[in-house]
């Protein structure tokens, strides 16, 4: 058996290869996050928080720097039209890289406040863009610039694609985080990591009902990790969540069982599906980006 894979469930080996290796494929961040692949270029985009940098890797190119000066950029996403949407911890705000290069401001502000330090985001079918607001960007200048939080809590929101308008979803977390659509939609998945400055603080991953395709309904804990917190995770494509832990990534069924890990010997923060079939795993891991194929697409 791979020395990577750990087998809790029979299943798993139905989702991974034996004889597929992990690859390294950069190393030397400080703290790598927020991978993003886009298929019509067989890239992949990810940020290094405290460099302040984003960084992009190309299948027989290698690795170059996409963005100096990315504001601390953290979580990355891609919208239908294939544009970058990116959270910034420095500006505060949720940005979508045009075409041609230009940025367009999604969101700064709520009721007239700041955000607190936008962190992960998704966008749905309808063009929907969907975020995580914990603090961790105002709390020291290590991953942001430390400042005064103005928001209230620590929020979901969702973005309208018609008229921008912010609404809150979600405003029980402690410190929202990673966030994922199921295949269909119908349910959003997201974690709370207020492990992470607190000892008795959440370390779990949360389901909801998206009802009318806008708001959540009937949140519940998917699954509690450990070791370490569930920082970022993606879907594949039959609802099986790809999690971020402390020594690697999880694998849970829908149902919420553990099958199986994929040990990185690094702390990772987040991971997603790429590749020209979708179906190799890209892993941000503290220090280094690694990648590994899968028996299983990702969810488109």
């Amino acid at each position: 058996m791979n020395e990577h894979l750990v087998v809790h469930d029979q299943r798993f080996l139905h989702l991974v290869l034996p004889n597929a290796w992990l690859d390294r494929l950069h190393t030397g961040m400080l703290w790598a996050e927020g991978p993003v692949y886009f298929p019509f270029g067989d890239y992949l985009l990810w940020s290094d928080i405290p460099n302040h940098r984003i960084f992009q890797w190309t299948q027989g190119t290698g690795v170059r720097i996409f963005r100096e000066h990315s504001n601390y950029s953290n979580g990355n996403s891609r919208d239908q039209e294939g544009r970058l949407v990116t959270c910034e911890h420095l500006t505060r705000r949720v940005t979508r890289t045009e075409h041609d290069g230009s940025v367009t401001i999604i969101a700064d502000e709520f009721e007239g406040k700041r955000l607190n330090s936008p962190n992960d985001v998704v966008v749905k079918s309808d063009g929907s863009i969907w975020f995580t607001d914990p603090p961790y960007g105002i709390l020291s200048d290590y991953e942001g610039a430390k400042a005064d939080q103005e928001q209230a809590g620590c929020f979901v929101f969702r973005c309208d694609p018609a008229d921008g308008k912010l609404t809150v979803v979600a405003d029980d977390f402690v410190k929202p985080n990673g966030l994922a659509f199921s295949p269909d939609e119908s349910h959003l998945y997201v974690s709370d990591t207020g492990l992470s400055h607190d000892a008795d603080g959440p370390h779990h991953i949360r389901a909801f009902d998206v009802k009318k395709g806008h708001s959540l309904k009937n949140g519940r804990t998917f699954a509690e990790i450990d070791p370490g917190v569930p920082d970022g995770f993606r879907l594949d494509e039959h609802g099986n969540i790809w999690t971020s832990t402390g020594n690697g990534v999880h694998c849970y069924s829908p149902e919420g069982e553990k099958l199986g890990e994929i040990l990185t010997g690094e702390t990772v923060a987040n991971v997603t599906f790429g590749g020209p079939k979708n179906n190799r795993l890209f892993i941000t891991a503290t220090t280094s980006l690694y990648a590994i194929y899968l028996a299983v697409r990702g969810a488109r």
